[in-house]
């Protein structure tokens, strides 16, 4: 199994699609690849411990959710993950881990697929268990055994109390027999996934086993001060110590044989036996058994000469581990300020470069919300007064200026010139005038408007200001001040092409006009009839207006239609039952008067 997989990829560009980095960033170090979880992934993952806007338990979960695939691979990389984490992330991780109910139930896995899942199944179920134990841990006891303080003067573990060094001691073994049963050997790490475990266990082993001595160190010294019941728990906690003392010599052998350097791993003093006596002695001596010694005072002081030689031993290897554990963390704290160093400059590279000029001018070129130090065409603003102004009457017929012609009249930039001089079609010269001609004359030339409006007479335009500054008194001011009023003046002066105009139309009121069949001739008039289209007795509507009534039957018309009188004539087809006389003369037609003139 070489590099990742094509599901590995596919799931990372799913979470790159999706968004989702921090699941991105989980899968890219818990691929299937047979080597263990890459330094870039990893301290990504730090580095999101420490965010605020960071979610620790999505993380964890995360992790979680990834130890449940069937390869022991994505398993084993998970878990070293979160072991990771534990060790060199924010400890709102490992707080999360220690106050949430979610663990890793990994009690029962077994991968079936390979041979070497076969064998890497059984410390992926130890290693799962340790992980468990050392949240468990500081749920119990409020800090990490592998980051406390350690000192003679002022340590955590070394200065508390009997009755709380008592309780804290069975925790802090727990956590170290559960590391200690990984129980691999030198034959066992045969891929970079095992390895990479092994060596954080082999750093946590060194930070345990270092607080553990200081502990028991610290309980020899109350130990003669303790009540008979503290004697015996304490007794109970050393002899378990010199167990796990030789447990401690066997990993650190292995850590020799797999290439550490002899210089990493610490020196293991073992206490004198001499000094379990001592302790035996004086718990027996407390519960009324008796003694070896003649008298009471010289088991006493016998004891403690013992107890003292012991301690030296314990705290040579004490000053041992910890001289270790301090180089070791020496080395962390190095390399943690090399990479803040290194982000750092890189972050002040980025300053220099975006604050460079070169880069200062793209930038402003590329925004588009920078204000821009050239002047912004203003097509509302009121235009500003020319120098010069033309005095011919086809330039601008009601002293109106166009806004936009003095506009685009303006000097242009350099910019503006070249864009000005590429456009040298018509339609880009228009588009550039916006509609109109930006020469001197802003409207048409005089040949044009003369064509239209014909010469202009002395008396009607405007007459030309004289040398005092008024004009001539005979003619009328044109232009004024109103619009309405100036288009009135302008309109009556105005003689459009020299064309006769008719006599206006007279208008006659109806009341004058003689009424038909008043005897008179040639006063009425008849329009001919038209053809009939529905009946015999249809008449188009209004044939009997104003024509000479003649005596005929009354009849109905067609239904729906009433009979109407006007001027004495029935209209629809009948009359009302009465005969009006009817003149001799036949009347003659008229020429219809045309209203319009025409």
């Amino acid at each position: 199994m070489a590099g990742q997989t094509i599901q590995d990829r596919l799931l990372a560009a799913r979470h790159s699609l999706a968004g989702q980095g921090l699941a991105k960033s989980v899968c890219k170090a818990t691929t299937e690849e047979l080597i263990g979880p890459k330094k870039k992934h990893l301290d990504y993952l730090i580095h999101c411990t420490n965010e605020p806007n960071v979610s620790i338990p999505q993380l964890a979960n995360l992790l979680i959710e990834r130890s449940q695939n069937a390869s022991w691979v994505v398993v084993f990389k998970s878990l070293i993950t979160v072991h990771h984490l534990m060790c060199y992330g924010n400890e709102r991780f490992t707080q999360y881990l220690a106050s949430s109910n979610s663990s890793f139930q990994l009690s029962n896995f077994l991968d079936k697929s390979s041979l070497q899942g076969y064998d890497m199944s059984p410390f992926i179920r130890r290693y799962s268990k340790y992980l468990n134990e050392k949240a468990l841990s500081y749920r119990t006891v409020a800090f990490d055994f592998c980051k406390v303080k350690r000192s003679k003067e002022d340590g955590v573990l070394r200065t508390m109390n009997s009755e709380k060094l008592l309780k804290t001691l069975p925790v802090l073994q727990s956590q170290l027999d559960a590391l200690l049963e990984f129980d691999c050997s030198a034959a066992d790490l045969t891929n970079g996934v095992i390895n990479m475990a092994f060596m954080l266990l082999f750093r946590d082993l060194i930070r345990l086993f270092a607080g553990y001595n200081d502990s028991i160190i610290n309980l020899l010294e109350k130990y003669f001060d303790m009540n008979k019941k503290q004697c015996r728990d304490a007794l109970d906690l050393y002899k378990k110590f010199l167990i796990r003392m030789d447990r401690v010599g066997e990993f650190l052998k292995v850590a020799e044989n797999v290439g550490i350097d002899k210089g990493e791993i610490p020196d293991l003093t073992k206490a004198p036996s001499s000094l379990l006596d001592a302790l035996e002695q004086h718990l027996a001596s407390i519960e009324g058994k008796k003694s070896a010694a003649n008298t009471p005072t010289q088991a006493t002081s016998t004891h403690r000469t013992d107890v003292k030689t012991g301690v030296s031993a314990l705290s040579s290897t004490s000053s041992s581990f910890g001289t270790i554990a301090q180089q070791a963390d020496g080395v962390e704290e190095s390399l943690k300020q090399a990479v803040l160093a290194e982000e750092e400059a890189v972050l002040n590279q980025y300053k220099a470069k975006v604050n460079s000029p070169v880069n200062g001018t793209i930038a402003s070129v590329n925004n588009p919300f920078l204000v821009s130090s050239e002047p912004i065409v203003d097509l509302f603003s009121c235009p500003a007064p020319a120098t010069q102004t033309s005095t011919k009457a086809s330039d601008d017929l009601l002293q109106l200026s166009n806004p936009f012609a003095d506009m685009f009249s303006t000097p242009m930039t350099g910019s503006q010139t070249n864009a000005s001089n590429d456009m040298s079609t018509p339609l880009a010269n228009n588009w550039m005038s916006n509609g109109f001609n930006t020469n001197s004359n802003a409207f048409v030339d005089d040949k044009s408007f003369t064509s239209v409006f014909g010469q202009p007479e002395s008396n009607q335009s405007c007459p030309a200001p004289t040398a005092t500054g008024t004009s001539d008194p005979s003619n009328k001011k044109v232009l004024t001040g109103d619009l309405d009023s100036s288009l009135a003046s302008l309109a009556e002066n105005l003689t459009i092409n020299k064309v006769t105009q008719p006599p206006p139309v007279q208008w006659n009121s109806p009341k004058n006009a003689p009424k038909p069949g008043n005897g008179q001739p040639g006063m009425g008039w008849s329009p001919q009839p038209m053809a009939a289209t529905t009946g015999a007795n249809y008449r188009p509507m209004g044939q009997g207006m104003m024509s000479n009534p003649s005596p005929f039957v009354s009849t109905y018309g067609p239904m729906g239609v009433q009979p109407s009188c006007i001027g004495g004539s029935a209209v629809g087809g009948g009359n009302l039952g009465m005969t009006a006389p009817s003149s001799t003369q036949s009347p003659q037609p008229q020429p219809v008067l045309d209203p319009f003139g025409l």
